[in-house]
């Protein structure tokens, strides 16, 4: 099967929304007035479909640059340590789209728009209470490190905050 990635658009939003909500606590709930907002704050708002069924979304990312318009308390800790990055601040993919390579492929548009807009870095966090090994995996397979550790969520959540290079070397350790 073969996949593309495309710009959010308006139809794409309920669609997301339910993508969004299903895979908490890996991301925030949303509801629809947060999300339109998180789009048009972002910097990069990307989905993936099949193409075969260009209509049906597979996947989304969402990520900001610096100086967004965004009050997250992961974003704010990027911004306080680095001017040259693109934060991710969601990437979900269906559970029945999982396996596929899709949520490489929004990271290969995301590293892309990093060496294109020459952001030093691309920011990410990932649970580890309550825990999402599988993400922290893969993550560290796209060259991501850890660089710092925070309590989000009045302390119900455990973030380890991470961090790779903007560089096209990062897109590399990607393949297989």
């Amino acid at each position: 099967m073969s996949y593309s990635l495309r710009a959010i658009d308006s139809l794409d939003l309920a669609q997301i929304l339910d993508l969004n909500n299903a895979a908490v606590p890996a991301v925030n709930e949303l509801d629809s007035a947060g999300l339109e907002a998180l789009v048009a704050a972002a910097a990069l708002a990307h989905v993936v479909t099949s193409d075969a069924a260009p209509h049906v979304v597979l996947g989304f990312a969402i990520v900001f640059a610096p100086d967004a318009d965004y009050a997250s308390e992961n974003y704010r800790w990027f911004s306080a340590r680095s001017r040259s990055f693109l934060y991710v601040d969601r990437i979900v993919v269906s559970a029945e789209a999982r396996n596929q390579r899709l949520g490489a492929l929004l990271y290969d548009a995301i590293f892309t728009a990093a060496r294109e807009s020459a952001a030093a870095e691309v920011f990410c966090e990932v649970n580890t209470s309550p825990p999402n090994p599988g993400s922290l995996a893969f993550h560290s397979r796209l060259g991501f490190t850890e660089i710092g550790q925070q309590a989000t969520k009045n302390g119900t959540v455990v973030v380890a905050l991470l961090s790779a290079s903007g560089d096209e070397r990062s897109l590399e350790r990607s393949r297989p």
